[in-house]
C-alpha cells in the first residue's frame, strides 16, 4: 500500500466517519472503495424512496396474479361491422 495524506472538508470528514462506522470498516477503507468506483462505468445515482421501491414492486406483482386476457381477438371482423353498421342505420 502506499500512504497517501489528502485534505478534506469537515462534512466529508463527517460522512467518512458514519459510513466506516456504520459498515465497520476503516475509513482507508470507505476511501479505496470510492476510488474504485471512479474506474467503473459512469452510472448516476439519484436518491430512491424505499417506500416507493416497494410500494411499485407490489403493483407489479399484482399485475402478475390478475387472471390472462384469452389469447386472440375477442370481437370477430363481423361482429364488428355489424355494430358499426347498426349504429348508422339508428341516425
Amino acid at each position: 500500500m502506499v500512504r497517501k495524506q489528502v485534505y478534506i472538508e469537515p462534512r466529508h470528514d463527517r460522512m467518512l466517519k458514519r459510513r466506516a462506522k456504520q459498515q465497520g470498516v476503516t475509513e482507508a477503507e470507505i476511501i479505496r472503495e470510492a476510488l474504485d468506483h471512479v474506474d467503473a462505468p459512469v452510472v448516476r445515482r439519484r436518491h430512491v424512496d424505499p417506500d416507493a421501491v416497494r410500494e411499485a414492486v407490489a403493483f407489479m406483482r399484482s399485475l402478475s396474479a390478475r387472471p390472462q386476457q384469452p389469447k386472440g381477438r375477442a370481437l370477430t371482423r363481423e361482429s364488428l361491422y355489424e355494430d358499426r353498421i347498426g349504429r348508422w342505420t339508428k341516425s
